[in-house]
């Protein structure tokens, strides 16, 4: 993990496109502007952390109901 400090209104560039700004500190809260591609997708933490269980859940929802279907379901004899 690559650790920087940065002031108010200082900024870190990470590859050719993406800008982090510090807009604001707080205490112990410090707002972040982000200039990033349409492409690029950006999530706090959690947000991501819940889109992630939420996918997972519905891996484990689709292969139960695909169990319970091949049991209800009867096969076709060849």
């Amino acid at each position: 993990m690559l650790i920087l400090s940065r002031s108010k209104g200082q900024k870190i560039m990470i590859n050719d496109n993406i800008v982090l700004s510090v807009i604001e500190v707080n205490g112990d809260q410090v707002r972040i502007g982000i200039e990033a591609p349409a492409n690029v997708t950006i999530y706090r933490e959690e947000i991501y952390e819940a889109i992630k269980k939420q996918n997972q859940d519905a891996i484990e929802f689709d292969e139960d109901i695909q169990k319970i279907l091949q049991m209800v379901i009867p096969r076709e004899k060849n």
